[in-house]
């Protein structure tokens, strides 16, 4: 089967998506709707998607980049919660090893604090029976000395100890993108830049969409048997074009990350840690740099890029200094920020930290289905739970029989290296292959690995296509990344490449603005654009850039 995931591929796509009537259409390209996609592509349904930005552009590429299972959920004694996501951590890891990695957290506890040794110690010790942890990876409570001996910025001040157990690191618009490829590659149509409008009806029921594609202003209709809203934060305002709604809708909360260079804030160890405010926040090296959150605060703005102000700012700086007040952060040390929105379902008289972060599937009577709330750990099982239930009566519409569930043990695209126990001998192998053959360093060969996976084998190919012809100034490894990413994973913009399928917006920002005028100038020449477009895509960029920057209310003094 052809893979059609580039926007050179946009025309045969949209033709697809209007000469066929769908099993399923679904309105959302993040995690949620990805691993929908995956999941009924894999039992045999026809699906076709659309994401009205790039996929992974909102709270999908916004999180605390953690496949973790939420010990904090114990505190609110949702145990099935901390069960099933506990559980989901090591099926997301082993299916893409490439973009989820094991992470030794440490949680301290001092005299006075939220959390005391015998708490943490039955806690962590109830979330690894829970979560089904392999025993290598199961808690251990550490000393004061233990603890400032893994890590010696922790305030020494009062210090008991620490509770030390495993969660999951992940680069969650990779983890979507990664998803999205592989349901792609196994039938599904999915195009990103096309909204949704309104939906289509036979007899009071829903029967497709009206999309307006974006990037030419071109509307068609796409047809299906059942339409899935999956939304994330704009779940209500996909429901509003239904004519039928329920009383439920989502409470949404921002939270805000900073990111500093290690060479201020010299962290190798995370640490998840309490502030005087009773918040819990993390800490996690991430490469040479370190990030720090989140916030959680009621948000009723513009959905669409969300801004961390000065305030958010403050507020972490203030608890990065609480728990560690030898590396006095200030303002000048944030490298780089981002902002994203969670889609909580609300529950009445619920400070924003104690909304559940569960999911819930809602159905209208016209048919629509509503998959509301959830976390990135839980989207494979969110779609299987989801598909388990649809694909009983689609049959029955369609006549068809599908299969049960397919993907617990399904590699994501870029994940077949025979599972994580081969992770670091697939690393070492390709770095040395991209040093020998195009001169990389055996650092970027093996980060370059690590964020493409198993498909770095056509980012060979596409470095030696420079190698070869040299008829650009962008470094060969960046160059093979920008090639493969518009040909196999539908980047479209600069901010496609820079911030969500790369990172360097936020991890590398030096080396973002190094190259980020050559990646412009390589993408107008490939896609051809005329110098107003051009000027649209620098100008987005670098509002992006000043955003990630500094607090966006600075922006207005």
């Amino acid at each position: 089967m052809v893979q059609l995931f580039s926007t050179f591929d946009r025309e045969t796509i949209e033709r697809n998506l209007q000469e066929e009537k769908f099993d399923l259409v679904i309105v959302g390209g993040g995690i949620t709707g990805a691993g929908i996609a995956l999941d009924a592509t894999t039992r045999g349904m026809s699906v076709a998607l659309v994401e009205m930005g790039d996929f992974a552009s909102g709270t999908s590429s916004r999180s605390t980049k953690l496949v973790h299972g939420g010990l904090r959920y114990l505190q609110q004694f949702e145990i099935k919660e901390v069960a099933d996501l506990g559980k989901e951590r090591a099926i997301v890891y082993e299916n893409g090893p490439h973009v989820t990695t094991p992470e030794w957290m440490m949680l301290p506890f001092h005299k006075g604090g939220n959390m005391g040794k015998t708490t943490a110690s039955f806690g962590i010790r109830l979330y690894d029976y829970l979560a089904g942890v392999k025993k290598n990876e199961r808690r251990k409570i550490l000393s004061a000395k233990e603890t400032l001996a893994k890590n010696p910025f922790v305030k020494k001040d009062g210090l008991k100890g620490s509770g030390y157990y495993v969660e999951y690191r992940t680069d969650d618009a990779r983890l979507t993108i990664e998803v999205m490829k592989k349901a792609v590659e196994l039938g599904a149509n999915a195009i990103n830049y096309t909204k949704a409008e309104h939906f289509l009806y036979e007899n009071k029921q829903v029967v497709g969409v009206t999309v307006t594609d974006r990037l030419s202003g071109k509307a068609y209709d796409i047809k299906g048997h059942r339409v899935i809203n999956a939304a994330g934060p704009w779940v209500d305002k996909v429901r509003k074009l239904d004519y039928a709604t329920n009383n439920k809708h989502l409470r949404l909360t921002k939270g805000i990350h900073l990111v500093i260079d290690k060479q201020k804030f010299p962290m190798e160890q995370a640490v998840y840690f309490d502030t005087p405010d009773g918040r819990m926040v993390f800490a996690i090296p991430r490469d040479k740099k370190v990030y720090v959150g989140t916030t959680d605060t009621v948000y009723d703005e513009a959905v669409i890029n969300p801004k961390a102000l000065e305030s958010d700012h403050n507020y972490v700086i203030k608890a990065i200094n609480y728990m560690f007040p030898d590396v006095h952060i200030t303002e000048k040390d944030i490298e780089s920020s981002w902002a994203g929105v969670r889609p909580l379902i609300y529950e009445e008289g619920k400070d924003p930290s104690e909304i559940s972060r569960k999911d819930e599937v809602w159905f209208s009577e016209s048919g629509l289905i509503t998959m509301a709330g959830g976390k990135l750990t839980g989207y494979r099982k969110m779609a299987e739970k989801l598909l388990d239930d649809v694909s009983k009566t689609l049959a029955k519409k369609t006549g068809k029989k599908y299969k049960p569930v397919q993907t617990k043990h399904l590699p994501i695209s870029g994940g077949d290296i025979g599972g994580s126990e081969h992770l670091e001998e697939f690393l070492s192998k390709k770095a040395k292959e991209g040093n020998n053959r195009f001169g990389w360093t055996l650092e970027e060969g093996r980060e370059i690995a690590k964020r493409f996976g198993s498909n770095i084998d056509q980012l060979f190919t596409y470095a030696q296509e420079h190698k070869d012809t040299n008829e650009t100034t962008l470094p060969n490894s960046l160059y093979a990344e920008l090639r493969y990413s518009i040909q196999h994973e539908a980047v479209t913009t600069p901010i496609d490449f820079l911030l969500r399928r790369t990172g360097y917006l936020l991890f590398d920002m030096p080396y973002l603005l190094e190259w980020k005028d050559a990646v412009v100038d390589e993408m107008a020449k490939q896609f051809h654009w005329s110098e107003e477009t051009k000027q649209t895509y620098i100008d987005e960029l670098n509002i992006q850039i000043n955003d990630a920057r500094e607090p966006a209310d600075w922006h207005d003094r």
